[in-house]
């Protein structure tokens, strides 16, 4: 138990596992269109990781540490970005961690998190440029939409276990549990059926089969389940296709 408190407090609190998760996310996307490059790797995995710990800890002691190592970590990216990329992969870089600060800063009277129902949407539009947008020469639309639809859906659990905690109304608070389940069935079905028509077989296959893990994660999604359900169990979802692809690779 002490070792499961551990893991959770140093992995999945830490912010590590999310932007672990979010990367591997973009490296199935990356693999797919044979872009895949370290750098990338990497800038996606820092962007992430700092911009989840602004997020949790900007109203907290922490914050100037937080601040700093944002700083930090910008610096490290622009450098990877200018020294393997160029400068439109610096500007769309920049736009993205703009959409970040506007989802939640404590500068901002009104900010994305605050406005009803919007939240769901504006994470799958974050993580779908990251996917479609940042990682390629050119904008792909089925990839955003994938990304989109997908990662939109994965959010929606996360609904469902703050509804009892949440200051702005949900899905799940005007609608109920079970219709917000609804909504995700119905886009990760949207999400499967256009990868199964546009990415190449070996990733459709891979993809489709995270989607059934997926289905059968939001089916037991409750507010009353344990939060590692939710922030171990689905936020794996989103690398599922990847160690799909790996399975399908190697063994």
């Amino acid at each position: 138990m002490n070792i499961l408190k551990i893991l959770k407090k140093s992995v999945i609190d830490s912010q590590v596992y999310v932007s672990l998760m979010g990367t591997l996310f973009a490296v199935f996307f990356m693999k797919e269109q044979n872009t895949f490059r370290l750098p990338t790797v990497l800038l996606i995995f820092i962007t992430y990781f700092s911009g989840y710990l602004y997020t949790k800890y900007q109203y907290t002691k922490h914050f100037f540490k937080i601040l700093v190592l944002n700083a930090v970590a910008g610096i490290i990216c622009a450098f990877l970005i200018i020294h393997n990329h160029n400068e439109i992969r610096l500007l769309k870089w920049f736009v993205i961690v703009v959409l970040g600060l506007l989802y939640n800063s404590f500068f901002l009277d009104v900010y994305i998190r605050k406005i009803p129902l919007l939240k769901v949407f504006y994470v799958g539009l974050v993580w779908a440029l990251v996917n479609c947008w940042l990682t390629l020469p050119e904008f792909s639309l089925p990839i955003f939409l994938i990304s989109f639809f997908y990662i939109t859906a994965l959010v929606l659990p996360f609904d469902i276990r703050d509804m009892n905690s949440d200051t702005v109304q949900t899905f799940p608070m005007l609608i109920g549990i079970q219709n917000t389940k609804y909504i995700a069935y119905a886009l990760v079905f949207i999400s499967s059926l256009i990868g199964v028509f546009y990415l190449k077989p070996l990733y459709a296959i891979s993809f489709f089969s995270s989607t059934i893990i997926t289905y059968i994660l939001i089916y037991y999604s409750e507010n009353k389940r344990d939060d590692a359900y939710f922030s171990f169990g689905v936020e794996t979802c989103s690398a599922l296709p990847f160690l799909f692809l790996l399975i399908m690779e190697y063994f």
